[in-house]
């Protein structure tokens, strides 16, 4: 009779052969442990005197055991900036506490090279508490060094990158506000009877604004005057506005009309920037002529403006309305309002760009607008141009950043020394 002989699955054999390998992976002895530990071991005696050492750090150091046990202490595998520290730092501490770790050092290798560590240090005692001797574990540092003075390398250049480009902009807007200032009048000139005050502010110190201004005489003491605002920003807007700047001045000294020269302005931007990037500008222009009895008759035209503002002596406030105005430079035919009224002493006629209605107030972040800058002037004292564009540059500033868009202010008046004369004080052409 024969015998069946039973043997295991062939899946079963080939687990029981992987437990007998992973078992002699874990049969390693403590000493093989200690020795080749991934980390440096030690322990000397309360003096620091090395009586043990594992073979990971003696191949660091690149000394033999013979040249370290019972020969150095541990202060001497340090480089001297280490000794120092640990002298003063580390071994007092140390002998206070009993333990200290993470504490970054560097050891000398027998070649004379410096390699950065990390050392945490024990103090073992006896069952009565005497300190014994001293176990110390050494990690190798030199990777987290590299990855610290690449970051901080690279801090550094974040830094010097900060730093030139505060300074780059520094200049910028240096540069920027030197040419904001080309494009306005350094200063107004002197009127006979006539105060005039100007103000421009801001927004950005960063942007090249558009709004612009000038007063300039037209002989026979006739004197011109304007203020508008081109489209834009940065440098185009800026070639803009030099470029409409010269075109009012040159049209007035031709023809001093004020609907003729905002029709010579559009013509030249139309033609201008009719193809490509379309370019135009609102502006209010405008002629003054002394009167007989201390006032001067203004004669203005408006494209697309806002309306300018007159502040009487008895303090009322009133719109000089020009509807129907339309943008310069736009289409080729366009349509400008004219309009004329008589400053009499006291009065101040105020010019201002969109930046200032335009401005946000409140939580609710609302526009400013037309009514209330008529009612803030009404509640002005009527005392001329200065006071006003005083009391205003204030409005501006308490915006905030509610003023988002530069702002130019023209304020022209009779000075207040003598009673007003009979005249209508507005009559529309």
């Amino acid at each position: 009779m024969m015998r069946r002989t039973e043997q295991a699955p062939d899946g079963e054999q080939d687990v029981d052969a992987s437990d007998v390998a992973f078992t002699d992976l874990l049969e390693d002895s403590a000493e093989e442990l200690y020795e080749q530990a991934p980390c440096g071991y030690l322990s000397t005696l309360m003096d620091g005197t090395i009586v043990k050492i594992n073979t990971t750090l003696l191949e660091w150091l690149g000394l033999s055991r013979r040249q370290v046990a019972g020969r150095m202490r541990f202060a001497d595998l340090l480089t001297v900036g280490g000794k120092l520290y640990h002298e003063t730092h580390f071994a007092p501490l140390l002998q206070m506490k009993g333990e200290v770790g993470g504490v970054a050092l560097d050891i000398k290798t027998a070649t004379g090279q410096r390699m950065p560590v990390l050392v945490t240090s024990k103090v073992k005692t006896s069952d009565h508490g005497e300190p014994m001797l001293i176990r110390t574990t050494i990690f190798d540092a030199r990777d987290r060094r590299a990855y610290e003075t690449e970051l901080l390398r690279a801090r550094q250049a974040a830094e010097e990158a900060r730093r030139q480009a505060e300074a780059d902009r520094e200049r910028l807007q240096e540069v920027l506000a030197v040419l904001q200032q080309s494009l306005l009048p350094a200063e107004l000139p002197m009127v006979p009877g006539l105060e005039a005050v100007s103000y421009y502010h801001t927004a950005s110190p960063d942007l090249l604004g558009g709004d612009f201004y000038d007063l300039f005489p037209l002989g026979a003491d006739r004197w011109a005057f304007f203020l508008g605002d081109v489209c834009g920003k940065g440098p185009q807007a800026a070639a803009v506005t030099s470029l409409t700047r010269y075109t009012l001045r040159a049209a007035a000294l031709h023809d001093p009309d004020p609907v003729t020269v905002l029709t010579t302005l559009n013509t030249v931007l139309h033609e201008r920037y009719t193809s490509g990037d379309t370019r135009y500008c609102t502006a209010i222009f405008g002629v003054l002529s002394p009167g007989s009895d201390h006032d001067v008759s203004v004669h203005l035209a408006s494209g697309g403006h806002p309306s300018a503002l007159i502040q009487r002596a008895d303090g009322t406030a009133h719109y000089l309305p020009t509807p129907g105005g339309m943008l310069i430079g736009v289409l080729p035919q366009a349509q400008f309002t004219p309009a004329r009224t008589r400053l009499f002493p006291g009065d101040t006629l105020l010019l201002y760009t969109d930046g200032l209605p335009e401005a946000r107030t409140g939580p609710q972040r609302e526009l400013y607008g037309d009514e209330a800058l008529q009612a803030f002037t009404a509640t002005q004292p009527s005392a001329g141009p200065q006071a006003l564009i005083t009391a205003l540059t204030g409005l501006l500033t308490g915006f905030g950043d509610g003023l988002d868009d530069d702002t130019a202010l023209l304020a022209l008046g009779v000075p207040a020394f003598c009673t007003p004369g009979p005249g209508s004080y507005e009559a529309a052409d």
